[in-house]
């Protein structure tokens, strides 16, 4: 496997300390504090550890307390709230020096038939006629600073964007669209995927926000943080398959955006939606 999926895979595992305590690392990758997606991710891990076997996350709320550090371990407490004949519930608090940085709440399921629709695929380039990476050039690099110089380093998950100009229905529009995978192929695991997914959806979520008012959360003058981010899951996920992450933001107002996002599968078998502000 790649090493830098290999490492991103070491860093969701968790080691229990308690029937439902669990303590994760943390990395640096730049970000001026922890990764959003890295603690979300990791919560995701250790409430799946207090979770029946055959039960999959359908959906998950999350609130971001304070900055993670990167140089201390976070607890993560798991509330055991609910264990339904279809459903179950967890409530998990991670904890920093004392101190809560993050909790969320997340909702299982047994897998169950019904009704089923979804949007159509958005007209798009096939991530094969677009460029391998999303990684800026060097004129631009050389413009940062040291930390963020590190914040766009070759990451374990492939960005390949859309450019706005390929569709006209983008122009002008605060949106986004990105096809994204990991760079090496993953093991047949669904909570796995999942977790990853969770880690993933924290990328370019609040800089579409930006994106109207022609900024970019790659300068330094700016600070931005996830606040509060959700996430719906409507299918089974494959992250080491292309999917299209389209997002959008429909409101920026009092020092903060919102942004919404939808994950789709290029076969369209697959459909997930994240908001985060």
């Amino acid at each position: 496997m790649d090493k830098r999926l290999a490492g991103l895979l070491r860093l969701l595992e968790l080691e229990r300390l308690e029937v439902n305590i669990f303590r994760g690392e943390s990395r640096d990758i730049g970000s001026p504090q922890v990764y959003g997606g890295q603690v979300l991710g990791q919560a995701l891990q250790a409430a799946y550890a207090t979770v029946d076997a055959g039960r999959v996350v359908h959906s998950l709320h999350a609130y971001f307390l304070r900055r993670g550090d990167f140089d201390a371990p976070i607890v993560y407490f798991v509330d055991r709230s609910r264990d339904g004949h279809s459903f179950t519930s967890r409530r998990v608090t991670a904890i920093q020096h004392g101190e809560q940085i993050f909790n969320c709440s997340a909702s299982f399921q047994a897998p169950e038939p019904g009704f089923e629709h979804q949007f159509p695929m958005p007209d798009v380039p096939p991530p094969e006629e677009l460029p391998e990476s999303l990684l800026p050039g060097s004129e631009f690099l050389e413009g940062l600073s040291p930390r963020l110089r590190q914040f766009v380093h070759e990451r374990p998950i492939e960005f390949r964007a859309v450019p706005l100009s390929t569709t006209s229905t983008l122009a002008g529009a605060n949106r986004q669209y990105l096809w994204i995978r990991t760079v090496d192929e993953l093991p047949d695991d669904e909570r796995l995927h999942q977790c990853l997914l969770a880690y993933a959806s924290d990328f370019h979520l609040l800089g579409t926000a930006l994106v109207r008012h022609q900024q970019s959360a790659m300068r330094d003058k700016l600070m931005i943080a996830s606040i509060d981010h959700a996430m719906w899951f409507h299918h089974p996920v494959r992250v080491d398959d292309w999917l299209l992450y389209s997002i959008e933001s429909p409101s920026a107002s009092g020092a903060r955006g919102s942004s919404e996002s939808r994950w789709c599968a290029s076969s369209m078998r697959a459909r997930f939606s994240a908001r985060s502000t």
